[in-house]
């Protein structure tokens, strides 16, 4: 009798094996294969940490003040300045009698959308300066360079301008406030974006 339970016994130790055993390897199976895969998820976060850190990098650097020339670099800003008014006052004076003289000027002190708006705008001049002899005459208050980096400056400048019909004075002083984006090019500024601020 005793004999017969210590063989179930050993029976059932020996059916239990096989079920273990399928179990056994599939676990092994997996943490293969997890141990495959975690260092590659590690690298993964790693890398996009990386990039998320340099682009952060990039743009301290583009903000900072020591990115902005205009903090740093007082001939340069003169320069920016000097040549942006001069720009600005040559474009937006005219005198009936001769438009052309100013859009020819415009020509070559314009670029981008700066000329493209500008070249829009300067049609009805063409057309409404002669036929009622307006003149306008453009004057630069104050100019300053906001933002300077690398070849591009922001600046703002404030204006003045009276009109003038048949030699007659049209109105008082208007004032204008523009926000100005100008490119160095070929060391000279040349305005490529006029926006009223």
């Amino acid at each position: 009798m005793s004999t017969q339970a210590d063989t179930g016994t050993r029976d059932d130790t020996r059916d239990d094996a096989p079920d273990e055993e399928p179990a056994r390897r599939g676990r092994a199976a997996r943490r293969g294969r997890a141990g495959i895969w975690r260092p590659l998820a590690v690298a993964l976060v790693l890398a996009l940490a990386a990039v998320g850190v340099r682009a952060f990098t990039e743009q301290r650097r583009d903000t900072s003040p020591a990115a902005n020339r205009a903090l740093l670099d007082a001939q340069a800003t003169t320069k920016a300045v000097g040549d942006v008014s001069n720009a600005l006052v040559k474009i937006f004076s005219y005198e009936h009698g001769d438009v052309a003289a100013t859009e020819r000027a415009a020509a070559g002190l314009l670029e981008g959308k700066a000329a493209e708006q500008y070249r829009g705008l300067f049609a009805q001049v063409k057309t409404q300066a002669p036929a009622q002899r307006l003149s306008l005459t453009t004057r630069v208050v104050r100019a300053g360079v906001t933002r300077m980096s690398g070849g591009t400056a922001h600046l703002l400048v404030f204006l003045d301008q009276v009109s003038t019909r048949g030699g007659r004075p049209a109105g008082g002083t208007a004032a204008a406030q523009l926000a100005v984006t100008a490119h160095l090019r070929g060391g000279q500024w040349r305005i490529a974006e006029i926006r009223s601020s």
